[in-house]
């Protein structure tokens, strides 16, 4: 019972909260918002959304999955201009979808299962844990971008 719960608040903040948050937030914003940076060492709006959708690819689709799947993080930073905002968010989309079929499929048993995902091992229910907070914090960043580029933009 309560692996159902984790796993169903878990797919809801992947699948749902998080998602519409960045939507709602990045939905006004103009490209050059989307991909601007406060100074060199930051990242963009858009350096974060396509980051969460390699994190999420990498640690749910293939370190849980199994899914074959390459992943550069480096470039994920290194961006600094790309796709315009519908773009991007079809990106998260597709991923957190893909990721969303990953853990619906997850039995009680599969949590406690060992993986290695980016060199760490870890269990499946403490990779979903770190995706999850991972995608908060980067969600929270992105919001606050946005309240700071156009602030009437987001409530």
């Amino acid at each position: 019972m309560s692996s159902r719960i984790f796993i169903d608040r878990s797919r809801y903040y992947l699948a749902t909260e998080y998602p519409s948050k960045i939507h709602r937030a990045v939905s006004e914003l103009s490209y050059d918002d989307v991909w601007r940076r406060a100074n060199q060492q930051s990242n963009s709006i858009g350096n974060l959304i396509v980051h969460l959708a390699g994190n999420v690819r990498h640690w749910i689709v293939s370190g849980i999955g199994g899914a074959p799947g390459t992943r550069d993080r480096a470039a994920e930073f290194a961006m600094r201009d790309g796709p315009k905002t519908p773009e991007l968010l079809s990106l998260l989309n597709a991923s957190v979808h893909d990721a969303d079929a990953v853990i619906a499929s997850l039995s009680d048993k599969d949590l406690a299962r060992e993986c290695t995902i980016q060199n760490r091992d870890t269990t499946v229910l403490a990779a979903i844990y770190h995706v999850v907070e991972h995608f908060s914090m980067h969600t929270g960043q992105i919001v606050m971008l946005a309240k700071m580029y156009l602030p009437e933009s987001v409530r």
